[in-house]
């Protein structure tokens, strides 16, 4: 490393104080060398994160909940460089990741630009170790990725009910469409189960991660708990990090995340159509409304979800061993992950119309199956909750 930038690196790194930022910054802009290879060094810091269980997309929603756009741009062209040189593949889920970057930025100012990269390596630098949810790149528990091959025509299915459902404006089509994609989602959980207890195999829960971002965060995060929950599934969210860990086997993961996906997007346009009726009518409390619909939406959509996979495994009582198993199983690779995990009882839902106009949106998305008769609501929720706290930009 020259001596410019072992300088400006320093100076600046390892404080939170801006005069020493501005000194390792201008250290850098005085040369165009320095700004180069201070840019190269940067993916020594993205090889640290993954080392302690950070993966691409969450440096990515860490960097534009502390930084800027402009920072999670010069944090994605870090990743990309890093993760070109592995030979032998990538973990499974990065693929993905990856490509869902966003593109490539560089401020046309050299200072500008020596600025942002040394704010970005002093997030990246302070970046504390997390629940790792699969191996890092190179080491030697990194195996191909699973999510690489050819899609099960299931989940293909389910994926195009889902996308129809958003696309509709007709609340009985997207009721209809959701109840069918939860219903092919309930027996592909099921026969997979069987498969796997027929062939008695080895394989274990897995986790994922999957962004949870403002606003209303909370509510998203008691959405996201009801379909992993639904799914055989076990959600613990990190309100500092932005992300809740989902912990499952394979099949099921996969469909949480595609259904949570889906509910949200249609939640959040049945809550923008219904607060344009609100406004029209001379309401002005938006950000109540909101919060109060999401949470309803949320609380309602996990009743109904469970209701559903409720119904469909109580066509063959057979399978509830299997399926108490896997829970069980579930249940322990959560205890392990998370031995400090805390439950915690959420309230905050203050408005009266948002909340009948979420529990009427979820209705229409999620629809029981026939036969399924509908549950009494609840009015609070509680979340399983990781006490781990980000000390990005604490300066310890």
């Amino acid at each position: 490393m020259s001596d410019a930038v072992t300088r400006a690196f320093e100076a600046a790194l390892y404080t939170d104080d801006d005069a020493a930022l501005d000194t390792g910054a201008a250290l850098l802009a005085a040369d165009l060398a320095s700004v180069g290879e201070a840019g190269r060094r940067g993916t020594e810091f993205v090889t640290r994160a993954w080392q302690r269980g950070w993966q691409p997309a969450d440096v990515v929603r860490m960097v534009r909940r502390e930084l800027t756009e402009e920072h999670a741009q010069l944090a994605a062209g870090l990743i990309l460089d890093e993760t070109g040189r592995y030979t032998g593949g990538l973990p499974a889920r990065w693929d993905d990741q990856l490509a869902a970057l966003p593109a490539r930025g560089e401020p046309a100012d050299r200072f500008l630009h020596a600025t942002a990269l040394l704010e970005l390596y002093r997030l990246l630098l302070r970046l504390p170790a997390i629940e790792p949810v699969g191996p890092a790149p190179g080491t030697p528990a990194h195996t191909a990725p699973v999510s690489g091959g050819h899609e099960p025509r299931m989940l293909t299915r389910i994926r195009a009910l889902l996308a129809k459902a958003e696309a509709t404006d007709f609340p009985d089509e997207a009721e209809a469409l959701t109840a069918k994609a939860q219903e092919l989602m309930a027996r592909h959980s099921i026969d997979e189960a069987l498969l796997a207890h027929r062939e008695h195999s080895a394989e274990a829960p897995r986790a994922c991660r999957i962004g949870v971002d403002a606003p209303y965060e909370t509510a998203k995060a008691i959405l996201l708990d009801a379909v992993a929950t639904a799914n055989r599934c076990r959600a613990v969210w990190n309100e500092s990090f932005g992300f809740s860990t989902v912990v499952g086997f394979a099949p099921d993961l996969e469909m949480a995340e595609v259904l949570y996906t889906s509910l949200l997007v249609q939640g959040t346009a049945a809550m923008t159509r219904a607060e344009a009726a609100q406004r029209s009518g001379g309401r002005r409390r938006t950000k109540t409304f909101r919060q109060s619909f999401l949470m309803a939406y949320a609380h309602r959509v996990g009743e109904r979800l469970a209701a559903a996979s409720d119904h469909v495994a109580a066509e063959d009582y057979s399978l509830l061993p299997v399926l108490a198993a896997r829970e069980v199983a579930v249940t322990g690779a959560v205890d392990e992950m998370f031995p400090s995990t805390q439950r915690t009882r959420v309230r905050g839902v203050d408005d009266a119309a948002g909340w009948e106009h979420g529990r009427a949106a979820a209705d229409e998305a999620t629809q029981p199956l026939p036969g399924v008769p509908p549950t009494p609501l609840r009015q609070w929720g509680s979340l399983s909750r990781s006490d781990r706290r980000s000390d990005a930009g604490s300066g310890a």
